[in-house]
């Protein structure tokens, strides 16, 4: 076995997909799960529980597949990190306990791990959490190609307003003084704009890098994450998206966890410690607190604006009929389909928006500076 590349291995994953059904009781997350601490990234993660997937499907025993993933590791700091994982299930302690004492991975990672140990679901839960880093790749991927262009197109705008500002209109303005007349009021309000501009531009590049050092330094306090958190959900398109993320996470997060026969609120417990959304982690922290107090889920949900009623109908229905696991499971995929629509509406409707952002900032200040030599052409003849 210690002479087996995992490279040459990985079709064993396309015969066993084919040849067996995925178990609804582990479908899993395809969002983020962890903010805390998160040091390893997520490319590699995923390469690992794929890798530990194939391979124990290849019939390798624990301690050959950590050998073979640690010996595939080019890097000194992964190489340590997967040989004390591997030292430690030698020693006796389970894949779950070694990952989780190793401080690299997520509490829910862990809990997964552990669940999946416990109920003889191990494989399954790596292909799950395989599949999770992978759909969260994809995700930020979607997110940053959707956003990246206006992005672009918005610092553009920004540069060329910067650019005439700074220059070009300083140009005319030297003109307009020879003339000696008056100046229309558009022509005089960017001269005007353009000499504060040009005085202020230090002070204002001081500024905007004092609030970029200010908002990463306190990005982990709890007032930034509660102000920053309704900054966002106030913003057009992007709000209403932001929070269909986090309650698609919420939602599958429970789905796993109930599906896995963890107690309402133990789950509920470490998916508040797993979501660092403020809206959320706040309300299920005091939805816990409910529920011990004999309330039922949907009504502690109801109180909080950022679950919809329509999820709390749902919720209701299933908390009676005792199938929480499945309305969550479906809750989750909608929310899934939607955030892709919305990324891909986000993406259509900015593009056009930024390029006439753009050409009307650029026209009106081209129009301000030949509006005086329109006039002083028509005032010659």
């Amino acid at each position: 076995m210690a002479g087996i590349n995992i490279d040459q291995i990985r079709s064993v994953k396309l015969k066993s997909d084919s040849a067996e059904e995925k178990p609804g009781i582990l479908t899993f997350l395809e969002k983020d799960i962890s903010f805390f601490g998160n040091k390893l990234n997520d490319k590699k993660k995923e390469r690992f529980y794929s890798d530990l997937r194939i391979l124990f499907s290849a019939g390798v025993d624990i301690r050959t597949a950590l050998e073979l993933i640690e010996e595939e590791q080019t890097k000194k700091p992964d190489k340590e990190l997967w040989g004390s994982i591997k030292k430690k299930v030698i020693e006796g302690a389970s894949l779950s306990t070694a990952i989780h004492e190793s401080g690299k991975f997520s509490l829910y990672e862990y809990y997964t791990l552990q669940i999946g140990e416990e109920t003889g679901h191990l494989s399954e839960v790596l292909d799950e959490l395989a599949m999770f880093f992978s759909a969260k790749i994809a995700q930020k991927r979607q997110v940053i190609n959707a956003l990246s262009y206006p992005l672009i197109v918005l610092m553009t705008a920004f540069g060329a307003i910067f650019f005439m500002l700074k220059y070009v209109v300083p140009m005319f303005s030297d003109v307009f003084k020879r003339f000696n007349t008056d100046l229309p009021g558009l022509t005089k309000f960017i001269i005007n704009l353009s000499a504060v501009f040009s005085n202020y531009v230090p002070l204002v590049l001081l500024i905007t890098v004092a609030v970029i050092v200010l908002m990463y330094s306190q990005r982990k306090q709890l007032w930034y994450r509660k102000y920053g958190s309704m900054f966002i959900l106030r913003l057009p398109f992007v709000g209403d998206m932001i929070t269909k993320v986090y309650l698609e996470r919420f939602c599958h997060s429970m789905n796993l966890l109930i599906s896995s026969k963890t107690q309402l609120i133990n789950a509920i417990d470490l998916v508040s410690k797993m979501i660092d959304f403020y809206p959320v982690s706040s309300s299920l922290e005091i939805v816990k607190e409910d529920i011990l107090k004999g309330e039922a889920l949907y009504t502690s949900l109801a109180k909080y604006n950022i679950y919809n009623k329509r999820m709390i109908s749902l919720i209701k229905v299933a908390e009676e009929v005792n199938q929480l696991d499945v309305i969550f499971g479906k809750l989750s995929k909608q929310y899934s389909e939607e955030i892709k629509h919305k990324t891909s509406l986000i993406s259509s409707m900015l593009e056009p928006i930024m390029i006439i952002f753009l050409g009307l900032l650029v026209a009106v200040i081209l129009v301000a500076m030949y509006l005086p030599l329109f006039r002083l052409g028509a005032s010659i003849h």
